[in-house]
């Protein structure tokens, strides 16, 4: 396998490739990375010590640099992970995701599309569940089947980029595979992301900033178990299809930011309930998706695949390895 992993120095991108390069030592992957803000060079800095790896520093927006990227490698596989996904800044400058996540996207299917060899080779887009819009308090949980519906100008531009790669699949029959996985966590993640946030907030004596009243649910899904599962849906999965990608954690953000708090305290050697007091609730976000909950029998069905790590452990780990860090 020749693949391109697009988004390898970002947060589930460094994962993948870690446990890419290391489970196949027989593949050639090559990262292809804009270095941005939200990307960490140094989570994947030791890759370049092997021989069948290779850094690329390309915009996925420059259609000459990824053009070239396909000549260069002659790929037979594209894994897509290269995308703006906060929300807050979404809702800030919504062309910056049009810009990366939507016409990024067309660039990579275009050059697939020209350079692909035949119908072995495979363009597999990891997205979001958040494409799906927002549940209701109980009940149903998002599929495979559920109608798109986003809210936010991130999720717009990861339902389009979704929709682009299913174009390319019946207009030029482009073979692709799309998964959606809930929230994300476990080292590595950026700052302004929830958990590293609170981490931080701990550590500095700063106010947690929970959005409106916390009464927001999300299923959290820990990085390896999504690695896994991309591993498995990348050698195992059917072309043409989707598979949503969950973690079996589905709480509020007021019931995971008390146990998270709880588990900094713990390791910090603070009293317990120490750092509660640093809970504050801010002005909700603007169109607040209420909650997001995955069914991902089909995955664990047709694959083979569950998560592993329960919420308790994964907390435990990614916060002794920001502690690490930031003390």
């Amino acid at each position: 396998m020749r693949l391109l992993v697009t988004g390898g120095a970002g947060f589930i991108g460094s994962h993948v490739l870690r446990f890419l390069t290391s489970r196949y030592p027989d593949y050639t992957i090559t990262c292809a990375d804009a270095l941005t803000y939200a990307s960490n060079f140094e989570l994947i800095a030791d890759l370049e010590n092997l021989s069948n790896y290779h850094f690329e520093k390309v915009d996925i927006t420059d259609k000459d640099l990824v053009d070239g990227l396909f000549q260069r490698y002659d790929f037979t596989h594209v894994l897509h992970l290269a995308a703006e996904s906060h929300v807050d800044n979404s809702i800030k400058n919504p062309l910056a995701f049009a810009k990366t996540n939507v016409l990024g996207t067309l660039n990579l299917l275009e050059a697939a599309r020209t350079y692909f060899k035949d119908q072995t080779c495979l363009f597999y887009h990891i997205s979001t569940d958040e494409v799906f819009g927002s549940l209701g308090e109980t009940g149903s949980s998002f599929t495979e089947n559920t109608a798109y519906a986003p809210r936010s100008p991130y999720s717009a531009s990861k339902a389009s980029s979704d929709h682009f790669v299913r174009a390319y699949g019946e207009t030029y029959g482009l073979p692709y595979i799309i998964s959606n996985c809930s929230n994300n966590y476990g080292p590595g993640q950026h700052s302004e992301k929830l958990i590293p946030t609170v981490i931080a907030s701990v550590l500095l004596g700063k106010p947690i900033p929970i959005y409106g009243t916390g009464s927001n649910v999300r299923d959290w899904l820990y990085a390896e178990d999504h690695v896994k599962a991309i591993d498995k849906i990348l050698h195992e999965g059917t072309a043409m299809e989707t598979y949503c990608i969950g973690g079996d954690s589905e709480l509020s953000n007021l019931e995971l930011v008390h146990l998270l708090v709880a588990e900094i305290d713990k390791q910090l050697g603070n009293p317990k309930g120490h750092s509660n007091r640093l809970i504050s609730f801010v002005e909700d976000r603007k169109g607040h998706d209420f909650r997001y909950a995955i069914d991902h029998s089909k995955l664990t069905k047709d694959l083979g695949w569950k998560p592993t790590t329960s919420l308790k452990e994964g907390l435990k780990t990614t916060v002794s390895w920001y502690l690490n860090r930031m003390k």
